[in-house]
């Protein structure tokens, strides 16, 4: 489902030509859950923009689901994040005004879904993480840890090829961040794929397979067995 073949990603400073990412060669197959793990400055955020195709590589090869990313235009490239792919961020991104059935109804609207259809599959993933009865609640009405479950919410909504979030547990204490990556076990149990970005242990620990990142290099790629 997604390819990375030698992936090199730099940013240009001024006179400099500053690398952030070195030969980054990663194969994710439908229904893994991932963790990308490493310390600020590691390089994950930029590896986790270039498979949310949010930012490009300097060079190499990106795969997803047939398309050549580097050979996509922008309007191809939106069409992939919103048919393959469901953000979910740390900081949950969620429009104030909006209460939380209208935002997880977002994505549907940008995806042409008609009114009615939109409606019942916000209410059905409202429910299935556990807000059935938060539906018409703006987010200022809502704690952090039901905040991050209407982003998960709005991210399964469109039924996407994966899942990439970025320290979802980083704004949330350790009883809500439990109860998240709960939901991301049990969603990936039904077959949901998940990639995470994280610099926490024990939320990487959650996770059957860990890439660890430093420097921009991959120093680790360790697959767990969970009985």
């Amino acid at each position: 489902m997604i390819s990375l073949k030698n992936i090199f990603k730099s940013y240009i400073q001024g006179d400099l030509d500053v690398p952030v990412l070195h030969d980054i060669n990663i194969e994710i197959n439908r229904g893994e859950f991932v963790s990308i793990m490493g310390p600020s400055g590691s390089g994950k955020s930029t590896l986790m923009n270039i498979i949310g195709c949010i930012d490009r590589p300097t060079s190499g090869e990106y795969v997803l689901n047939g398309f050549n990313i580097l050979e996509s235009n922008e309007k191809k490239l939106s069409m992939i994040r919103n048919q393959f792919i469901g953000f979910v961020f740390q900081h949950f991104h969620l429009l104030p005004r909006l209460n939380a059935l209208e935002n997880v109804e977002l994505p549907l609207i940008y995806g042409g879904i008609s009114k009615k259809e939109r409606r019942k599959r916000a209410q059905e993933v409202l429910a299935k993480v556990g807000l059935a009865d938060r539906m018409d609640h703006l987010p200022n009405q809502l704690s952090g840890g039901q905040k991050q479950r209407v982003a998960i919410a709005r991210a399964i909504a469109t039924n996407p090829s994966f899942i990439l979030a970025d320290e979802p547990t980083g704004a949330l204490d350790s009883k809500s961040g439990e109860q998240i990556m709960n939901i991301f076990t049990q969603l990936n149990k039904e077959g949901t794929t998940i990639i995470m970005v994280t610099h926490e242990e024990e939320v990487a620990a959650y996770t059957p397979r860990c890439i660890l990142l430093r420097d921009g290099r991959i120093t680790s790629d360790m697959k767990r067995v969970f009985t």
